[in-house]
């Protein structure tokens, strides 16, 4: 799809269909819905003063512009944006994608969006752009029949008085961070046949040659030589060898303190059965996207390296299938993890942390200092949280702020469940240092917990993502499957960090 920029005025626009947001209860006879009263010929006052629209929030309502009217668009699409106080960036990426699905669905292969936001100009056109792409991804891929064939080719996003280059400026981040939401949507989505751990290196491979990223990719054999016992007994037993991706973005002529090292690491079990703690057969078709801690991962290292950040970051995947055979770790089994810690193995299916654990040993090996982890960890957290709030854990309030805080400026929700020491009890083994699992009681915590005894001497934050990286359900904004959460809220905190650089 051709992204574009433009400033107005919305007369002029040369496409099949407009899209402007209409706040709840606007009136017809003010200010600029006044003016698009009169170019669309009176019909948006018909609608508002019938109060077959009022601007409630994701309200549609679609013409054909005929006659008496001074757009050049053939179409006009309003869509309720809700109360202006509410209306901040993730309601303007729902907004949009609202709209480009809607127009889509109607055979428009050329649109303008208003988003009409007060404030940073090119923040509200990037945020535009990530709401396109986020909406146009669709699931079905490998569909044959009854596939969605309907394509928007040309989306023009128009803010009216915007300061020169400033739409220009966000409609390229938004393309670059939109793109990367579906790269990770896509990861997430294809089948652990098609996406096994050396299928997700291959992915990183053609990320860091394309965009200029550095990269390592650790086998088995280095693994072992490092010592990565916890991880490497969930590889066991699977006949998919286990890798280890690692991503770093470095800066041109860097000239900030190098001694701090911003790093993501992502759960990348691309297909989770269980191993020998067997899930039931009941939905394990989705537990190929038990690797989209790690897509998260490449998805954002593959927009760092395009938006060029004045800081580094690292970015490590550790990769793995979780398969019951001969050769599989067994409940009771007692395995030694890269920092010499032992772990008492309760549950096969308790898989993610194992593999973690190594990976953020390694990160801090490389010199990380400041560490977020994400993952589809726990069932729990779908439990306590549902699929609208993802769980913040960790051993950084300020960290875990402004995790919080950046995921509500980009329309991210995340909930801080707490950590204290005595929930680590829980896991204390008779036999070994610690155990994998702390039994039925605060599952999301306790697991957080082990990974906890792996992260000492950093700073450290722990997502967990099990309930809000898979939508069940298709919203008008968004298809159903894979989301993408998490991406936008990193890049922001990337972001961030290099204004404070």
């Amino acid at each position: 799809m051709q992204v574009e920029a433009n400033r107005g005025p919305i007369e002029e626009l040369d496409v099949q269909a407009l899209a402007v947001a209409v706040f709840k209860n606007e009136k017809s006879d003010e200010g600029f819905i006044k003016k698009l009263d009169e170019l669309s010929g009176g019909l948006v006052s018909s609608a508002l003063e019938a109060e077959e629209f009022v601007g409630k929030e994701g309200e549609t309502c679609y013409f054909h512009l005929v006659g008496n009217n001074k757009l050049k668009a053939r179409r006009l699409l309003l869509i309720g944006a809700g109360e202006p106080d509410d209306y901040k960036l993730g309601e303007i990426s729902q907004l949009v994608g609202t709209a480009v699905r809607s127009l889509r669905s109607k055979n428009a292969k050329s649109i303008a969006v208003v988003p009409r936001a007060s404030g940073n100009a090119e923040e509200t056109a990037a945020t535009a752009v990530q709401g396109a792409f986020i909406g146009l991804f669709d699931p079905d891929k490998y569909r044959t029949v009854e596939k969605e064939q309907k394509t928007i080719d040309r989306l023009v996003v128009v803010i009216e008085g915007a300061e020169d280059g400033a739409v220009e400026r966000g409609v390229e981040t938004g393309r670059i961070v939109g793109e990367a939401i579906n790269f990770t949507r896509d990861l997430a989505n294809e089948p652990g046949a098609y996406m096994t751990p050396t299928d997700m290196a291959e992915r990183a491979r053609e990320i860091a040659n394309e965009f200029g990223l550095s990269i390592d990719v650790l086998d088995e054999a280095r693994m072992e030589q490092e010592g990565m016992g916890s991880l490497l007994s969930v590889a066991r037993g699977s006949d998919q060898p286990a890798k280890l991706i690692i991503l770093k973005y470095t800066p041109a002529n860097a000239t900030v303190d190098s001694s701090e090292l911003l790093t993501f690491v992502g759960k990348g079990v691309t297909f989770d059965s269980g191993g020998i703690s067997l899930k039931p057969g009941e939905n394990m078709e989705l537990m190929k996207y038990d690797m989209t801690g790690g897509a998260t991962v490449l998805g954002a290292m593959r927009a760092i390296a395009q938006l060029k950040p004045p800081i580094p970051v690292l970015g490590v995947a550790p990769c793995t299938e979780n398969l019951p055979s001969g050769k599989a770790t067994k409940p009771g089994d007692v395995v030694k993890a890269m920092t010499g810690k032992t772990i008492e193995i309760i549950n096969t299916d308790a898989e993610g942390r194992l593999i973690l654990a190594d990976a953020i040993a390694y990160a801090k090996k490389l010199g990380a200092t400041k560490v977020i982890d994400m993952a589809t960890l726990t069932g729990a957290v779908s439990i306590a949280l549902g699929d609208v709030n993802a769980a913040v854990l960790g051993t950084d309030q300020e960290l875990i702020d402004e995790i919080i805080s950046a995921g509500r400026e980009v329309g991210e929700k995340f909930w801080q469940l707490p950590l204290d020491k005595e929930y680590s009890k829980q896991i204390k083994s008779d036999i070994a240092d610690i155990k994998n699992v702390g039994g039925r009681k605060a599952g999301t915590i306790t697991a957080a917990a082990f990974l906890k005894e792996f992260a000492d001497g950093i700073s450290w934050a722990h997502l967990d993502i099990a309930g809000t990286a898979w939508g069940d359900d298709a919203k008008p904004y968004r298809s159903k499957g894979p989301t993408g959460i998490a991406v936008r809220t990193l890049l922001r905190i990337v972001d961030r960090a290099s204004k404070q650089a």
